[in-house]
C-alpha cells in the first residue's frame, strides 16, 4: 500500500471512530451519557436508611432506592396505589393491605407479608433517637401507651393486616411518607449502621457506591418489577454547597439537573437556551420564631409587635423575587384546612410601638436575632433576610443583634430554646395539617419541632380531636379553630410560601418535581 493510500485509509479510520465516538458520548456533561443523569443538589446525605433521618438530602436519594405501602400522587399528596395494590378499611381501626406481587429487594430478597411486619416491628421497637419520626407520627414506641398501632400481622404472603388503638386520620399519609419505606429484613438485620451505608429497597435503582461529601452514585435495577422504569441506567447525586456553584457548574456542563436555584437566577436560567427553569409545587413556610419562655416574648402584646413591625412585602419582593407568597398562617394555603378568614398583621410599625408600649416597653428592648446560615427554599438568604428584620426592628425601638452558627449547632440551641427570635421553616411531608401545626406548635414537639416552647392546652385539645377525628370536614373546622389560636398568641411571625425552584439541561424530560422535596426519577430520560 502506497503512503497516499495509507493516509486514506487512516483518515476514514479516524472518521469512523469520531462517528462512533459521538454517537456514545454525552448530553453535554461532564461525566453524563444520555443514560445517566447527574444531578446536583445542596449537602451529603446523612444516612440512606431512611427510616432514621429528617433531612430532606437523604430522602432526594432513598425516594428512588425505596417504595412505600402507598405512595403520594404525582405532584400532590392523593393517596396513590405503592407496593400495596389494595387497601381498605370499615372502621378506622383495622386496615388490611393487599400487596402487590412477583416483587424482590435488590439482594433478590422476596418482598412479602412477612417482610412489611419485620420492618414495623423494627420501627417500633426502636427509640426516638434512632427513629425519630417514628414516634412523631405514630404516638411513640411498642411500649408506649400513646403509641398508635395496635398490631401489624401478615395473613399469608400477600396481605398484611394493621390495628390501631384509636383513630388516626393522617394514618395512610403518615405511611406514605418517604421515612417509612419498606427494606430489605435481611440487609437490615445485619446491623442498623452497617445498612445505612449498604440500602437495599425494592425501588426503581439500586445503590452503588458513597463518596462521603463528594457523590452518591445508584444505578437501574434491571429486575424492577414496573416494567419499562427507570428509563435511566444510572444517576450521580453530587453535593455543591453553595447556590451559585451549583448553578455555574450547570451551565459549564457539569450536572444535568440542580435543585436550591437562587430566586435572583430565575430570570438568567429563563434567558438560557441551553437550560429550562422547574418549578417546585410550594408546600412550605419561612417564619420568624418567638422563643415564648424568654422575656420578652413571653408577653404576648410583644409577639404582635413583632408580627406588625415586620415588612415582608421588601423581604418577598428583595430576595423571593416575587416566587412567594405573604404567609399569614403556620401552612400554605394548599393545605387542606387552611383558615383565610385570618387578617393577616400588616407592615404597620405605629401599631407595633403602642403595643410595646401596652406591654411595658415604650423605649423597646434589646434582642438576639439568629439568622439562619444556610439557605434553603424557604429561607433563601438568612443573612439578608435578618437585616431587613433588623432594620424593621430598629424603627420600632428594637435593637437586635444578629448571630448566627453552623447549621447543626443552630438547630441545636435553637430546639433547646436559647434563642430569643430565630429563623426557620418547614417543608410539609405529607400534606396533612397536622404535620404542619401539631408538628411545630404543639406542646407535645417542645424541644424537637417546637422550637418556640409555646404551648396552650385548647389548641392541644384541638389538635388531639383533628387527630382522631376521620370527618374531613370535621377536622378542617378543628384546624381553623386552632389557627385562631396561633394568630392570636402570635408565637410566629410567618413570613413566605416559596415557590421553589429547579433547572435542568433543555433534553431532559420526564423530571416532576414533588411538593415534598422527594422526587422520584424513574420516567427522567434526555430526548
Amino acid at each position: 500500500m502506497n503512503k497516499k493510500r495509507m493516509w486514506s485509509a487512516a483518515l476514514l479510520l479516524l472518521l469512523v471512530l469520531s462517528t462512533v465516538l459521538a454517537a456514545c458520548g454525552g448530553n453535554g456533561s461532564s461525566g453524563s451519557t444520555k443514560d445517566t443523569l447527574v444531578f446536583g443538589r445542596g449537602g451529603d446525605s446523612t444516612s440512606l436508611d431512611p427510616s432514621r433521618v429528617t433531612e430532606g438530602e437523604t430522602f432526594k436519594v432513598t425516594v428512588n432506592l425505596y417504595e412505600t405501602l402507598l405512595n403520594f400522587g404525582e405532584q400532590d399528596t392523593t393517596i396513590q396505589p405503592g407496593l400495596a395494590k389494595e387497601w381498605n378499611t370499615d372502621d378506622g381501626l383495622t386496615y388490611t393491605f393487599k400487596l402487590q406481587e412477583g416483587v424482590k429487594f435488590h439482594d433478590g430478597t422476596d418482598f412479602n407479608s412477612e417482610a412489611v411486619v419485620k420492618n414495623f416491628e423494627r420501627w417500633a421497637n426502636g427509640d426516638a433517637d434512632k427513629f425519630p419520626y417514628y414516634k412523631s407520627m405514630f404516638g411513640g414506641f411498642k411500649d408506649d401507651e400513646e403509641h398508635v398501632i395496635e398490631s401489624v400481622t401478615a395473613d399469608g404472603d400477600h396481605t398484611v393486616i394493621i390495628k390501631l388503638k384509636r383513630p388516626q386520620a393522617p394514618f395512610l399519609k403518615n405511611i406514605a411518607m418517604s421515612m417509612f419505606a419498606i427494606a430489605s429484613p435481611t440487609a437490615f438485620e445485619k446491623g442498623d449502621d452497617q445498612f445505612e451505608r449498604n440500602p437495599v429497597g425494592t425501588g426503581p435503582f439500586k445503590f452503588v457506591e458513597w463518596k462521603a461529601n463528594d457523590s452518591i452514585t445508584i444505578e437501574k435495577f434491571d429486575e424492577y418489577w414496573q416494567k419499562g422504569l427507570p428509563k435511566l441506567d444510572k444517576v450521580i447525586f453530587r453535593s455543591y454547597p453553595d447556590n451559585s456553584a451549583r448553578l455555574n457548574a450547570l451551565i459549564a456542563g457539569e450536572i444535568d439537573l440542580a435543585d436550591g436555584i437562587n430566586p435572583a437566577d430565575g430570570e438568567k436560567i429563563e434567558g438560557n437556551a441551553d437550560l429550562q427553569l422547574i418549578e417546585r409545587p410550594s408546600m412550605n413556610v419561612g417564619y420568624l420564631g418567638l422563643t415564648v419562655t424568654r422575656p420578652p416574648f413571653d408577653k404576648k402584646e410583644v409577639r404582635q409587635a413583632m408580627n406588625y413591625a415586620i415588612d415582608k412585602k421588601t423581604i418577598i419582593e428583595s430576595f423571593f423575587e416575587g416566587r412567594a407568597n405573604s404567609a399569614k398562617n403556620p401552612m400554605p394555603p394548599s393545605i387542606s384546612g387552611y383558615n383565610d378568614d385570618i387578617e393577616e398583621y400588616e407592615y404597620n410599625p405605629e401599631k407595633a410601638k403602642e403595643l410595646l408600649a401596652k406591654a411595658g416597653y415604650p423605649d423597646g428592648f434589646e434582642m438576639e436575632l439568629w439568622a439562619m446560615p444556610v439557605p434553603r427554599p424557604y429561607m433563601p438568604d438568612g443573612a439578608k433576610v435578618a437585616e431587613v428584620i433588623q432594620s424593621n426592628l430598629a424603627e420600632i425601638g428594637v435593637k437586635a443583634k444578629i448571630v448566627s452558627f453552623e447549621w447543626p449547632t443552630y438547630l441545636d440551641k435553637a430546639s433547646k430554646g436559647e434563642a430569643d427570635a430565630f429563623m426557620l421553616g418547614w417543608t410539609g411531608d405529607n400534606g396533612d395539617a397536622d404535620n404542619f401545626l401539631y408538628v411545630l406548635l404543639d406542646e407535645d414537639n417542645i424541644g424537637s419541632n417546637n422550637y418556640t416552647y409555646f404551648k396552650n392546652d385548647e389548641m392541644h385539645n384541638l389538635f388531639i380531636d383533628a387527630q382522631t377525628e376521620v370527618d374531613e370536614d370535621k377536622r378542617i373546622e378543628l384546624y381553623k379553630k386552632a389557627q385562631e389560636i396561633i394568630h392570636e398568641e402570635a408565637p410566629w411571625v410567618p413570613l413566605a410560601h416559596s415557590t421553589p425552584l429547579l433547572a435542568a439541561t433543555k433534553d431532559l424530560t420526564g423530571f416532576v418535581p414533588h411538593p415534598t422535596g422527594s422526587d422520584l426519577l424513574s420516567n427522567v430520560e434526555f430526548k
